[in-house]
């Protein structure tokens, strides 16, 4: 019984410690910061959203790089409306995105199955018609290259029909009535969270970034920073 319960304890104090150092590498590292590309040219506005736990990219809907409506179909939401502006897109794990509307709903083996990457993957996508600058919200004008790479980076990131079309999820476990989910490659874990996605998409556009976050908090910190050095503070 006594061996038990040491094995128990060191198990337990095993955990605390490796949840404590997980913690302190996100917050470290996501401080720690990656420096955009430097002289380019502000041609596209988009936007970086948070809900407090997840980051969302949000990109104009029509540009001449890209018409984002003839991939993610306005048919697809509920309201069907044509008239947005903006769509905020986001990677995640499928199971917190349809099985878990509030953090009262989450299942055990909806959490464990995220934080092991044995889930799958979904992109959430949700079309605004105004976007306005806050603590949740902030702006970033990047080159026409650079909106180039983010759109690279995510296209690569939706599953595909042979003919090319996304993967829509037929659900009802939308939001609202102008968002749809669609099948994504690559599974969630600890350690490739919704907001290290973005982290990435950021690192791959060569916009200024985190070393490595797990929470949107490192994401923001950055974009904080830098609005500081310009002299301007966005509502923080």
């Amino acid at each position: 019984m006594r061996k038990l319960l040491k094995f128990l304890g060191l198990f337990i104090l095993s955990l605390i410690l490796l949840l404590g150092g997980y913690i302190l590498a996100g917050i470290g590292l996501g401080r720690m910061g990656v420096a955009a590309e430097k002289n380019t040219k502000e041609e596209v506005t988009i936007y970086l959203l948070t809900n407090g736990v997840h980051t969302d990219l949000v990109l104009p809907v029509k540009t001449p790089l890209i018409d984002w409506s003839q991939h993610l179909k306005f048919e697809n939401t509920k309201s069907k409306q044509t008239d947005y502006n903006y769509v905020a897109i986001g990677w995640g794990d499928k199971g917190f995105y349809l099985d878990t509307p509030t953090w009262a709903e989450l299942k055990f083996s909806t959490a464990f199955k995220a934080a092991t990457g044995l889930s799958t993957a979904a992109i959430h996508a949700t079309y605004y018609r105004t976007m306005t600058e806050g603590e949740d919200c902030v702006k970033v004008n990047i080159s026409n290259d650079q909106y180039k790479k983010l759109i690279d980076y995510i296209q690569k990131d939706f599953i595909k029909k042979e003919n090319g079309e996304l993967t829509l999820i037929e659900t009802d476990a939308v939001y609202g009535d102008s968002d749809a989910f669609y099948d994504a490659t690559g599974s969630y874990s600890l350690f490739h969270t919704c907001n290290s996605w973005t982290n990435n998409a950021l690192k791959a556009a060569g916009m200024k970034a985190s070393v490595w976050t797990p929470f949107d908090k490192g994401i923001f910190h950055q974009y904080k920073a830098a609005s500081i050095a310009k002299g301007s503070m966005y509502g923080w």
